[in-house]
């Protein structure tokens, strides 16, 4: 029997509708905004803001961390709440190259950061050789979370580590990364990370034009990781994924070995975050140790769950939900935003635990059943 070829089977996973979903999103995203940002004036009610433009580029950072977590829990059944390690990870790798690149701009007109001078260092530290070249530099973005991942994992999944067991390690390997990261002799800022930024590849960092271009990547990449998605959860591959949740002796039972799925998967999903993260440094202007916090890896899981576990699609909307309630409560209501995110998971695991995703599933079936039944 003749094979299908890889591509029609890579372009067939996502159906006509998503396809039709992510022309109208890519439309949005890569023409839509950026031209009322750029072309339309200021004072115009359809102009969008410098702020809307940074605030929808982090969030859709944000939501391919949600996917690229949705991949390993939803799908694999593997709870990891140190997922903001290699998203951090990701972000300090081409942090790096942003450092480098502000030159003599710097306070203390120095080839080194200003950090480095401020510490009385005197020459860069022999893992920042290559630092000022941005192709080592995305090298680095999607080498360093992946290997990291792939050691980590390598050693849990063999070890059969599974359920809160896993979910603590994974905690504990985030927390010990951030205090590695707070430490001032490391070479990564200490406390202050990296920031300060000036220009990527010779233009201003700071400009519309790159502001945009780095919007449109990141949407981009953001519908690239949905349809990649797609693919590997509607294909064999996802099928064990899904029986390794659901019945993980039953798959080794029948011949498979649980770890180099798990172990893919888990190195695949930590890549995804790291690309994340080095999208989302230039656009925020800052990377500290702030970003490994165990509440930040705690807070993706929370974004999965809002939009709804094993749909893809839900947690790009769990994301957006969360972060844009975060914007508003962090400005209005400062001191009660951690209670309305508690009360928010809270909420969801008692209430939705199909997430929003789940509720809009349940109400569309609940509909069709009354337009079956009626007269």
């Amino acid at each position: 029997m003749k094979r299908t070829p890889f591509i029609i089977r890579f372009l067939g996973a996502t159906p006509k509708q998503g396809w039709l979903a992510i022309a109208v999103a890519a439309a949005i995203t890569l023409v839509l905004l950026p031209a009322l940002h750029l072309l339309v004036p200021a004072g115009s009610p359809f102009h969008v803001s410098t702020y809307a433009i940074t605030l929808v580029g982090k969030i859709m950072c944000y939501a391919i961390v949600a996917v690229a977590m949705d991949l390993i829990w939803g799908y694999t059944g593997i709870l990891s709440l140190g997922h903001g390690v290699f998203f951090a990870l990701g972000g300090y790798a081409f942090g790096m190259y942003l450092m480098r690149q502000i030159g003599r701009d710097g306070s203390y007109q120095s080839d080194l950061p200003d950090f480095m001078v401020f510490l009385d260092w005197k020459a860069l530290p022999w893992y920042w050789t290559g630092s000022d070249s941005i192709l080592w530099s995305i090298l680095l973005v999607l080498v360093v979370p992946a290997l990291v991942a792939l050691v980590f994992g390598f050693f849990a999944f063999r070890s059969r580590i599974k359920g809160v067991y896993f979910s603590i390690i994974t905690q504990a390997l985030t927390f010990a990364a951030m205090l590695f990261f707070f430490r001032n002799e490391t070479g990564f800022g200490g406390n202050n990370g990296f920031t300060d930024f000036k220009r990527i590849l010779g233009y201003s960092i700071t400009s519309p034009e790159m502001r945009v271009g780095l919007f449109a990547l990141t949407a981009a990449m953001l519908l690239a990781t949905l349809v990649l998605g797609r693919y590997l959860v509607s294909s064999k591959f996802g099928r064990v994924l899904a029986a390794i949740r659901d019945a993980e002796s039953r798959v080794m039972f029948i011949g498979y070995n649980p770890l180099h799925y798990k172990l893919f998967i888990w190195t695949l999903s930590a890549l995804l975050c790291g690309i994340a993260g080095a999208l989302y440094v230039p656009q925020v202007g800052i990377i500290n140790p702030g970003e490994m916090s165990p509440a930040n890896s705690i807070e993706i899981a929370i974004w999965v769950a809002v939009g709804g576990r094993a749909t893809l699609i839900g947690p790009v909307l769990g994301a957006f939900i969360v972060n844009l309630a975060k914007s508003f409560f962090t400005v209005a209501f400062p001191e009660y935003w951690l209670f309305f995110l508690g009360a928010l998971f809270v909420g969801v695991t008692l209430w939705l635990p199909d997430g929003v995703v789940g509720l809009w599933r349940k109400v569309r079936e609940k509909r069709n059943v009354i337009a079956k039944v009626a007269p």
